[in-house]
């Protein structure tokens, strides 16, 4: 960005996710967010916002993250200050003004960061990438103790409530906010059209349907991320516990008189959903936004994560992601296209032979030959 100076009210929050929803392109946004992820770096590109100052390092090297890069690509400055104490100095709402890679207010400095740019962050993703080994082998010694304490999970199962939704023999659509959720959604609006699935919203996942103009029939999740929007829509409700019982979201539910299953899992709440599907019998489950490649497991940095590794071990060969659906599922062509081609085809013919007083004729005598 080009920029001299920028001045904007300041937005602040150590949850990016939900600074996202409250921000513009006449804001600075602060975060406090290590290895910004993809899923944020998307959201924050959509809010428009022009800066972001990262009170952590946006790019920590652990792995591959191309977050930050895809942020800078979307036009945004992006300002590392790690340990900058923001949070404390600073007040949702006021006035600041950035120039180069300082934060001012009332024309004092608060903090002075790094911009990062684009060649920059190039450059250290290719050479994270040829780093990459130690960060999977923590990930596999973390899977390898996941297995040791929770390995029952893939035998015996989980103990699930009685839903009213059926899923037995019937696919199943499952939403969750992770990189490119909203583009495989319009992806796969066919699929959900020709084949009726089981649609389930993984927490921010059901704001995500009902945007796309979907109501979800399930959402599951610890519900710290789903709006009373998408709570209100009548959706059976699956609150995703601890491995202890405590729910926080069961708290919020109560509140909004809202009603729900509680089920205690080990993981992250889009294993519950996979589980959930898998175990009720369902056909096929078709995922949207959910974590399918090592790199979207790196970068959750996440002990649980492990977890989702696992799960699809369990769910096998009914679990596909959203882009293969669309790949294979050719679009059908529905009833109304048709009629509406054939009364085409038809007035064309009357106009026809109403413009043409030989065709006229010749119809006429043809009548009168055959009554």
């Amino acid at each position: 960005m080009s920029f001299v100076e920028f001045t904007g009210h300041a937005r602040l929050d150590r949850r990016t996710k939900d600074l996202t929803r409250r921000i513009g392109p006449d804001d600075v946004a602060i975060i406090d967010h290590a290895d910004l992820d993809r899923v944020s770096a998307e959201e924050l590109v959509e809010s428009g916002v022009r800066v972001v100052v990262n009170v952590s390092a946006s790019q920590t090297g652990r792995f591959p993250n191309p977050g930050p890069l895809e942020l800078v690509r979307g036009g945004v400055r992006l300002i590392d200050a790690p340990g900058a104490d923001l949070f404390e100095q600073v007040s949702d709402g006021e006035l600041l003004s950035v120039r180069g890679a300082g934060l001012y207010r009332n024309g004092t400095c608060l903090t002075t960061g790094r911009v990062l740019n684009e060649h920059e962050l190039v450059r250290a993703l290719e050479d994270q990438r040829g780093r990459v080994t130690i960060a999977l082998q923590a990930f596999a010694e973390n899977t390898l103790e996941y297995l040791r304490d929770e390995g029952k999970l893939l035998t015996e199962g989980i103990d699930l409530p009685t839903l009213q939704t059926r899923l037995r023999d019937r696919h199943v659509l499952v939403v969750a906010r992770g990189p490119g959720h909203k583009r495989d959604l319009r992806m796969v609006r066919g699929y959900v059209r020709d084949y009726r699935p089981v649609l389930i919203g993984v927490d921010g996942g059901a704001d995500a349907m009902v945007e796309a103009g979907l109501k979800p029939h399930l959402i599951v999740g610890d519900m710290d991320s789903v709006s009373d929007r998408a709570l209100s829509t009548g959706a059976e409700i699956v609150v995703h516990a601890y491995r202890g019982g405590g729910a926080p979201g069961a708290h919020r539910l109560e509140q909004l008189g809202v009603p729900f299953h509680s089920v205690s899992v080990p993981g992250i709440s889009e294993d519950l959903a996979f589980l959930l599907a898998y175990e009720k019998g369902a056909q096929l489950i078709v995922a949207v936004g959910t974590h399918f490649n090592l790199i979207e497991f790196l970068e959750r940095d996440r002990a649980g994560m492990s977890s989702t590794f696992v799960t699809r071990l369990k769910v096998g060969e009914i679990l596909v992601d959203a882009k293969g659906v669309s790949r294979l599922v050719a679009p059908r062509v529905g009833l109304w296209p048709l009629v509406i081609l054939a009364v085409v085809g038809l007035l064309a013919m009357v106009v026809a032979v109403l413009a043409s007083p030989a065709l006229r004729s010749l119809i006429e005598d043809l009548a009168r030959s055959v009554f």
